[in-house]
């Protein structure tokens, strides 16, 4: 490994090399001792050496900010300051970000300054619109997605003649689009298709039902559109108009974890305090003899064990926690009553729901160090489009994994294992997603020439990954009445034992 001879080996008493890095360990913590003009070395560093110290100096800095030590904590954001940059490498781009949402929730201390440095912001319908496009055409993520999503719902409805689709979250029509032309040269004919769009913006419902109204004339197809303007939370079930006889298919697609939110209080209730962890310098030793590659490498290693979960985020996958998730199993049970077909889902495939601050911080670290990371790989620094999605969309998404508590903490992304426990609890059974959805989600991958992301399938369900690293899964579920009772009984036996 590149840095194997950068640091002191074990039971040797002598360093092997001069790089700066060495003196990480052996430079004072005491607030100001480590400005750029105290060690003039710090603006000399290579890339690598430059990503260990972000990445070392972001956890100190958010251990700090978990004590409320936030004399330390500005101190650290000031070392930070010296590289970090939205216009530099990956892992000085993640630094200036997670630097703001530290210093965000360090402001939040003072209601009165937070709330006047922020009286101005707006953010318009047209960048929220904007900031998912570009998502959607500088990642495959979402295409993939989406082709995935729609195969599971072909397959499923093969043969009905009155089809009803709901999109929890209705923004993109590339989705139905693409579904519209495949239903157009289905053999027995194409089905009279229902699509109901759920989102909190009229305009994006409008733009929605316009392009899928065109595309349906233009193929033939018997077609209606029903927009719900309102968030995920308000969901009245009666606006989705289901009628009997119609073969119904639901479509999430990142949508489901903003509904953690509204248990926040019953979680906090039934969960002890989180337990701020620290850094020894042993675990500093432990970084800098981190392989040196990309920037999720480096956070690969040691970096994420270097802080140990605290007794609430290990509780929040028990099937008792999952049981206490009123909300979220509510919605789940309602969706049930519906009888779907089919359900898909994708999430996040990451943990960002603990109530721990250091807890939320490496698991973002983790995960949006890929993000970042995949983005370096396949497009240049100083396109406009690229720097204006991390900053709109990721930026905003740390900001709020880490800035923000309860009702206001949205961005809580949670793995597919948890999840699955949920939907089963409702009365949900999961449905293996097809080869032939795998095959053509490969061959949209090459078509695009997307180096470096894959796909991977584990029990009927497919990951989307940066190269080896799990970004996002997609699953699919339906309606198994006999189920619900039996699993249910099961699991709240096994609690009450």
């Amino acid at each position: 490994m590149v840095m194997a001879g950068m640091v002191q080996d074990e039971g040797s008493s002598s360093v092997t090399s001069s790089s700066p890095l060495q003196y990480f360990s052996l430079m004072s913590l005491s607030p100001g001792s480590m400005g750029s003009s105290a060690y003039p070395w710090l603006k000399e560093l290579k890339s690598e050496e430059r990503g260990l110290y972000l990445i070392h100096h972001l956890l100190l800095c958010a251990n700090h900010v978990a004590s409320g030590s936030i004399e330390n904590a500005n101190h650290a954001l000031e070392r930070i300051s010296l590289h970090a940059s939205p216009e530099g490498d990956a892992m000085q781009r993640i630094a200036a970000y997670f630097t703001e949402a530290l210093a965000d929730r360090i402001l939040k201390s003072w209601p009165g300054l937070h709330k006047a440095l922020n009286s101005t912001k707006i953010a318009s319908i047209s960048e929220h619109i904007l900031v998912h496009r570009l998502f959607y055409e500088l990642c495959p993520f979402l295409k993939l997605s989406y082709l995935i999503t729609n195969q599971a719902i072909l397959e499923a409805i093969q043969g009905e003649k009155m089809v009803h689709i709901i999109d929890l979250c209705a923004f993109e029509p590339a989705q139905w689009i693409n579904l519209l032309q495949s239903l157009s040269t289905r053999s027995e004919g194409p089905p009279h298709l229902r699509i109901t769009g759920i989102h909190g913006q009229k305009e994006v419902l409008e733009q929605m039902a316009l392009r899928l109204t065109e595309e349906a004339e233009k193929l033939d197809i018997p077609f209606q559109f029903n927009p719900v303007v309102c968030s995920l939370e308000n969901l009245d079930l009666e606006s989705l108009r289901v009628k009997t006889g119609e073969a119904l298919a639901i479509s999430s697609v990142l949508q489901l974890h903003s509904l953690l939110a509204l248990d926040d209080e019953t979680q906090r209730r039934n969960s002890p305090p989180s337990v701020s962890k620290s850094f020894s310098s042993n675990n500093l030793q432990r970084i800098l003899k981190m392989k040196q590659r990309t920037t999720g490498e480096w956070l690969e290693k040691d970096p994420v064990h270097i802080y140990s979960p605290s007794p609430d985020s290990a509780s929040t996958s028990s099937p008792l926690s999952m049981n206490a998730s009123t909300e979220v199993n509510s919605f789940l049970t309602a969706l049930w009553g519906l009888s779907p077909k089919l359900m898909v889902i994708t999430e996040q495939e990451t943990n960002q729901n603990g109530s721990g601050l250091m807890e939320r911080v490496v698991e973002a670290l983790n995960f949006y160090a890929a993000m970042f990371d995949c983005l370096e790989s396949t497009m240049p620094r100083a396109i406009v489009e690229r720097q204006r999605m991390e900053k709109m969309l990721f930026g905003e998404e740390i900001k709020n994994i880490i800035a923000c508590e309860g009702l206001e903490r949205k961005v809580r992304h949670e793995k597919l294992e948890r999840w699955s426990v949920r939907l089963e609890l409702a009365g949900f059974g999961r449905v293996s997603l097809s080869y032939s959805g795998m095959l053509q989600a490969g061959r949209l991958l090459q078509s695009y020439g997307y180096d470096g992301y894959n796909i991977k399938e584990e029990n009927g369900c497919f990951f989307l990954c940066w190269q080896e690293r799990r970004l996002f899964s997609v699953s699919s579920w339906r309606f198994r009445r006999c189920l619900r009772s039996t699993f249910s009984t099961s699991v709240l036996g096994a609690m009450g034992k």
